[in-house]
């Protein structure tokens, strides 16, 4: 098993956007959808009891087997066997990434979206999302699967930022946001 340090920045013009689901209680039975919204938008971050915004560990790893899937690479010299599952079971992500901002200083963007979330929804509603303009972080990746060298994994983790992206409206869920550059900045060989 290796373990990679990995460096993640956003690319130009690629802040990141969250949409976490949450369950926060209005503050009375009069409270307006208006102001619980303008209360609660926020709480789509996650963040952890310090209040410092997080990237979720299973967002790197699902990225990264995004990717895999998305490209559909043979690898080299085994048939017909692509990386796909290679990524999918062959990595591990636990920790997240924490993002040197607290979600109360976060900015907002207000956008008039479906109500149910779905894309062509009849009925739409203004709703506000988190979104950070710039942001960079240090995510540590377990490479269980030997097959998956230095050099493969650096590449992916370069698509995965290009064509998967992270948070909300990112490219593979057809929008702009969450694209980031990647570099493994330590590789080292660990016990199982």
């Amino acid at each position: 098993m290796f373990t990679a340090k990995v460096q993640l920045k956003s690319l130009e013009n690629s802040p990141i956007s969250f949409s976490r689901y949450h369950d926060t209680p209005k503050d009375s039975g009069k409270e307006s959808e208006k102001a619980y919204e303008a209360r609660t938008w926020r709480e789509r971050c996650h963040y952890n009891s310090e209040g410092y915004v997080y990237i979720p560990p299973t967002a790197i790893k699902n990225c990264l087997a995004n990717i895999a899937k998305y490209l559909s690479e043979k690898i080299e010299g085994e048939g017909n066997c692509k990386w796909t599952k290679n990524f999918k079971a062959g990595i591990l992500v636990t920790d997240p990434i924490e993002l040197p901002i607290i979600k109360d200083k976060i900015e907002g963007e207000w956008l008039h979206v479906p109500s149910d979330g779905q894309t062509g929804g009849t009925k739409r509603v203004m709703k506000c999302f988190p979104k950070i303009d710039k942001w960079s972080g240090e995510a540590i990746i377990y490479v269980v699967d030997e097959k998956i060298t230095k050099e493969v994994l650096e590449r992916y983790l370069k698509q995965a930022g290009l064509f998967v992206g992270l948070g909300r409206f990112r490219p593979a869920s057809g929008g702009y946001y969450g694209r980031f550059d990647a570099k493994i900045v330590s590789w080292e060989k660990t016990k199982n």
